[in-house]
């Protein structure tokens, strides 16, 4: 089944079970894949979103929600922030599980080997490929880092 389909799955199934806090985030997920299909149609892409797009996009939702929840945090707004935190549970459902630090590093070697990197000019190209294989799997930001230690 596609991500489209478990995510719309656990809708349906969210509505049945009156899951109100559950439910307003799943919305707000398929409204975001809904306007990437309208922004994709508008580019001449009739097929929509794909899988790998809506882990972009769950990606995405995660990363905001983390800020958000740290600046609501900082600004002592604890119930705003408790609030972000059980959406990022809820969006995490649907995202691959993350790698571990070993694993990371594993996948950064690999990816190294593959595109032939030799330099820190080439990171763009590894990130590429990391990012191909293993989208909401690792934190790209930590990832950075990394391959420029690799490298340099």
């Amino acid at each position: 089944m596609s991500m489209r389909g478990t995510i719309n799955d656990a809708l349906k199934q969210a509505m049945k079970d009156r899951a109100a806090d559950r439910l307003s985030t799943l919305r707000l997920v398929s409204a975001a894949i809904k306007d990437l299909d309208i922004a994709m149609r508008g580019e001449g892409n009739d097929e929509g979103a794909q899988d790998a797009d809506v882990l972009k996009i769950l990606s995405k939702m995660v990363k905001q929600r983390q800020e958000s929840a740290r600046t609501y945090e900082e600004g002592g707004r604890l119930d705003l922030a408790e609030r972000e935190l059980s959406e990022i549970t809820v969006i995490e459902e649907f995202l691959p599980t993350k790698l571990d630090d070993d694993e990371v590093v594993t996948a950064i070697d690999s990816a190294i080997s593959e595109v032939g990197a030799s330099t820190v000019r080439d990171m763009g190209k590894i990130m590429g490929a990391l990012k191909a294989k293993y989208t909401g799997q690792m934190d790209f930001g930590q990832v950075g880092a990394l391959v420029k230690e690799r490298l340099g």
